[in-house]
């Protein structure tokens, strides 16, 4: 049987560093190789996993560079908008931008159009 005092910590944590179970908040739970396991519920994850899928998402203009809420961007291309008598033009600048989730993951105003959601691949970062 193997005690606490043999305790070896999965590659890449140390050993220090205890989980509480996802799923039931289990302060039993135990390293098994690269996961772990909660004795009480069964339940089995891998930390590293939870961490990404719980990190916030990243969202990139045209270009690769990281946008933040606050950012100005410039339409990269004209956008045909439904309803619209015009479509929106390459070069329109929009300022102080919202990052929401969800396909069109951009919210703003755009001067003299209005409230408008756009996706960040037609977008570069003024």
């Amino acid at each position: 049987m193997v005690g606490l005092d043999t305790f070896v910590a999965p590659p890449g944590r140390p050993m220090s560093d205890h989980q509480n179970c996802p799923n039931c908040a289990s302060t039993f739970a135990y390293p098994t190789g690269t996961s772990w396991m909660c004795p009480e519920c069964g339940h089995e994850w891998n930390q590293d996993e939870l961490d990404k899928e719980n990190a916030p998402a990243v969202v990139k203009d045209a270009n690769g560079n990281i946008l933040q809420d606050g950012d100005d961007v410039v339409m990269v291309k004209d956008l045909a908008v439904k309803g619209a008598p015009k479509a929106l033009k390459a070069g329109t600048k929009v300022r102080g931008i919202k990052l929401v989730e969800g396909d069109h993951n951009i919210d703003c105003k755009i001067e003299g159009f209005g409230a408008m959601a756009l996706k960040s691949e037609f977008v570069k970062k003024a």
